[in-house]
């Protein structure tokens, strides 16, 4: 049975940081891209940031470029997402997810793409 669990979501005032993690179980991992997304109330989810199954590329929003780090540890099954300079605008259910394609290189942004997804985390920044 996969399982992905988030954790690390909380409250922040704007300006400051959050690590959210998102630790992969039920089989191996290692050789698909792994992706994080949101959802703030009222909207649609979105796409944040995804990694390849290396490492090696890195995809993200443009509202969150420059702000945001994605990176992963396949010897833990677990992806990261480190947030810095956060704005309310973040403010959401954070959610990772697997694609669904193996050994993709560049990591895709579509949300259609992945197969299995974590039950989410909140984060919400106070102005």
């Amino acid at each position: 049975q996969v399982q992905l669990v988030e954790s690390g979501g909380g409250l922040v005032q704007a300006g400051g940081s959050l690590r959210l993690s998102c630790a992969a179980s039920g089989r191996t991992f290692s050789t698909y891209a792994m992706g994080w997304f949101r959802q703030a109330p009222g909207k649609e989810r979105e796409f944040v940031a995804a990694i390849s199954w290396r490492g090696g590329a890195t995809s993200y929003a443009d509202s969150v470029k420059g702000r945001f780090t994605i990176s992963r540890d396949n010897a833990k099954n677990t992806v990261f997402l480190q947030m810095n300079s956060l704005k309310p605008e973040d403010t959401g259910v954070y959610y990772c997810a697997v694609d669904g394609t193996a050994y993709r290189f560049i990591p895709t942004m579509d949300p259609l793409e992945y197969d299995y997804w974590g039950q989410g985390t909140q984060v919400t920044v106070s102005s």
